[in-house]
């Protein structure tokens, strides 16, 4: 979910070599002066999470895949301290996924979660068996055993802790040195330590929102490893100047893609405070954007930022491209192409730009990309991520690529733009195309347009669209029967889209009231010809994913 960026990442091969990495450069790159946290990443949909975490408690953190990370790169990074995530593998299978040898020679706080712990194990000499009576999946109530341990300073102060179970293996032995200090009814080592080497372990997931006191145990790991807490985003906002600078060069010139959302303006903005006028920003209006919406970016845009605009008018090109195109993947693979056709052409426009920057951000990559090159899924292509042509003539600047939107957010504030530029609710990049599903028509975007600006209006008339996350109208790929001044009617269906989130990654539907919903329905219907059905998505986030396609 992007604030209509604009623009194209590496394909999947190159795509894992996220964060501080960059395709061809050898590690590290612009590394930070502050301390650094590293999380080795086996596989596990929630790693992020564990960033999410920490970025809360102002600790600059890397995820890397595990197949990456072997004993030259850990002494490359040279962290502060380790997290080994979860995953889906087992340690009991021969050639599974394993931290490099030399962490355990190294002295470094380490906190193994669930698979993290169960590869501490091993690694150490402990035992661990597969599935047996022991697999937990879901919540389960954790009780002290033995003696208080500062990892769990602040728990069991009302009895028993909820956690977040979801293991089949399980620790059966544990490695000399380390002793028992949780249990579960499933697993008698629910956590484990060592103490005197800051070694920890716990089988259950401390990052995610169902295990409530995960953030205080994060919070005295990164205090037992001696962190300050001195990632803010000033600090994110200097080093990522200095990286821009180090890697466009002293005359290299930059064309943005430009869309007025929070997303592309935070990305914009930073750039020209490290290039200044090499930098040009491209608008492309596809054909795909929100009732007055293209006007109203070129307007803000030429408002407020002091940076060179082009406004590309591309709609009759998108939309002959799109024509007959029903596959989700698919339109926004040809999306993303064309808007990499249409940045080359102004990049030579602009005296021969080299360099394409784009507002990606964290979640972009994690659902576009195999985190690992392994097991953790694809959810989606983002158009920006993964879709990149095999040959393309514009180097690549991805100054958020590290950023949960919400950090985002925090960063445009450091830069003193304007709430109307950071507070706007996302909007993906393929536009409107993504909200209709099947085919992409004028005629139906036309009436999406419609259903959406009256939907939006209802949310501002009722001063909801600061409690939302994101809201939007889905154009159904279905007519139905309906009944309109006493004749029948035969038109579309739509349905209405709102959720709550805070980094995107997860996300729960907005309550509506009853009479919020009949209200809404009642002028869609009424304002909006070729509409005669309104439903409401109530999916989640997981299950579902924010955009339906």
């Amino acid at each position: 979910m992007l604030s209509l960026n604009l623009f194209m990442i590496p394909r999947p091969r190159q795509a894992i070599k996220w964060l501080a990495r960059r395709p061809g450069r050898d590690y590290p790159a612009a590394m930070p002066a502050h301390d650094r946290l590293l999380i080795i990443d086996f596989g596990s949909q929630v790693t992020q999470l564990i960033a999410r975490r920490l970025r809360e408690l102002h600790v600059y953190c890397e995820i890397h895949p595990a197949q990456r990370v072997d004993d030259a790169f850990l002494a490359a990074f040279a962290p502060k301290a380790v997290i080994l995530s979860g995953g889906p593998d087992s340690v009991t299978r021969p050639g599974s996924p394993r931290p490099p040898a030399a962490l355990w020679r190294l002295g470094l706080p380490v906190l193994g979660i669930c698979y993290g712990q169960q590869a501490m194990m091993d690694a150490l000499g402990g035992r661990v068996e597969r599935g047996g009576g022991s697999a937990e999946f879901g919540r389960a109530m954790l009780s002290p055993a033995g003696a208080a341990l500062d990892l769990l300073d602040g728990w069991f102060g009302d009895g028993p802790e909820q956690v977040w179970m979801s293991h089949g293996d399980h620790v059966a032995a544990l490695a000399p040195g380390f002793s028992a200090y949780a249990t579960s009814p499933g697993a008698p080592f629910a956590v484990v330590a060592d103490p005197a080497r800051r070694l920890y372990g716990v089988q259950f997931h401390p990052e995610v929102h169902h295990t409530p006191s995960g953030a205080r145990l994060y919070a005295n790991f990164v205090r037992i490893a001696g962190f300050t807490g001195d990632w803010t985003m000033g600090a994110f906002r200097d080093e990522a100047v200095a990286r821009i600078r180090a890697e466009v060069g002293p005359r290299g010139r930059v064309i943005c893609g430009l869309s007025g959302g929070v997303d592309s303006s935070v990305a914009a903005v930073l750039i020209h405070e490290a290039i200044g006028d090499r930098l040009t920003c491209v608008f492309v209006d596809h054909g795909l954007m929100r009732a007055g919406e293209a006007a109203e970016v070129v307007g803000m845009v030429r408002d407020h930022f002091n940076i060179p605009l082009v406004h590309a008018e591309e709609g009759a090109r998108f939309l002959s491209a799109l024509a007959g195109v029903t596959d989700p993947e698919a339109k926004r693979k040809t999306i993303g192409r064309l808007f990499v056709e249409v940045f080359e052409r102004e990049a030579r426009r602009a005296g021969g730009a080299e360099f394409l920057a784009q507002g990606t951000l964290y979640p972009d990559v994690i659902e576009s990309v195999s985190a690992t090159g392994g097991p953790s899924a694809t959810i989606k292509s983002h158009h920006n991520v993964g879709g990149l042509p095999e040959r393309m003539g514009l180097k690549l600047v991805e100054p958020l690529r590290t950023l949960f939107k919400d950090e985002v957010r925090a960063l445009g504030r450091e830069l003193g733009l304007p709430d109307r530029f950071v507070g706007r609710h996302p909007f993906p990049g393929p536009g409107l195309a993504i909200r209709c599903p099947g085919a992409v028509t004028a005629e139906r975007l036309a009436i999406l347009r419609q259903a959406d600006a009256v939907f939006i209006d209802q949310i501002r008339r009722h001063g909801l669209y600061d409690a939302i996350w994101q809201a939007f109208v889905v154009l159904l790929p279905v007519r139905t029967v309906g009944v309109m001044g006493d004749g029948r009617t035969y038109d579309h269906a739509c349905a209405l889209r709102a959720v709550t989130s805070v980094d995107g990654m997860t996300a729960d539907v907005y309550p509506f009231g009853h009479g919020f919903l009949a209200e809404t329905a009642t002028r869609i219907v009424n304002e909006v010809r070729g509409i005669n059905r309104v439903t409401w998505d109530i999916t989640s986030k997981p299950p579902g994913t924010i955009e339906w396609e």
